[in-house]
């Protein structure tokens, strides 16, 4: 029996997951939770095999971030990393987490099975779109995303600015210091050659790593 956990912040979501998989043969859902943090207290508790994580949650430490403290808590425990957009740079970051899956919202039902079938067995699972967009875009020659050149941590922080978290939540969130979280933002702008958190916003809405066009007030405090 594969024991799935399941992660996200909207209830209908989860339940549509739930429903999918419960018609499944050697498939169990023994758990639902709405953020990272209560994610790694039920992973403690329900020991998961496999555990569906959302990752723009817009409360909390987020997706890549529950997922490396996920893995270092059930090491045994596979993540398949669910998002609402195909074409951003979440792969290259959530291999560098632990993540052996990735799939977005709008997969088939039957690919879904097919992903928590094959990560439970040991094997890795990018969504076919995605999977197919990547292989044209290497093909054409198309520019990669400047985002993967960031660290996990470092993607992580930016994903908290871009929702607009100031610093000392950000350091609560994450366990670090203001002052290490402002060393990690400068570090984000220098990689990416942006200057304001503005400049990121941009350039985040150019690459799909977020879906709406940003506005002219800053994310969160600029440091």
């Amino acid at each position: 029996m594969i024991k799935v956990l399941i992660v996200d912040d909207h209830a209908l979501f989860r339940a549509g997951l739930r429903l999918i998989l419960k018609e499944q043969d050697q498939i169990e859902v023994v758990g639902e939770a709405a953020s990272g943090e209560e994610a790694l207290k039920q992973a403690k508790q329900l020991l998961p095999d496999i555990c569906l994580m959302d990752l723009q949650m817009p409360h909390g430490m987020g997706g890549i971030e529950a997922t490396r403290r996920l893995l270092r808590l059930l090491p045994s425990c596979r993540v398949i990393a669910l998002t609402v957009l195909g074409d951003d740079p979440f792969p290259s970051q959530l291999r560098e987490a632990g993540a052996m899956g990735y799939l977005t919202k709008g997969c088939p039902a039957d690919e879904l099975v097919k992903a928590v079938r094959l990560v439970a067995s040991g094997r890795p699972y990018i969504d076919s779109t995605v999977a197919q967009a990547r292989m044209l875009a290497d093909w054409q020659g198309g520019a990669a995303s400047p985002f993967t050149e960031l660290s996990s941590r470092e993607f992580q922080v930016t994903l908290m600015i871009l929702d607009g978290r100031r610093t000392q939540d950000i350091s609560d969130t994450l366990s670090l210091s203001p002052k290490t979280v402002s060393t990690y933002r400068q570090r984000i702008y220098e990689k990416l050659g942006v200057h304001t958190d503005v400049d990121l916003t941009r350039l985040a809405f150019r690459y799909g790593l977020i879906s709406d066009q940003p506005g002219g007030a800053a994310a969160g405090d600029g440091g």
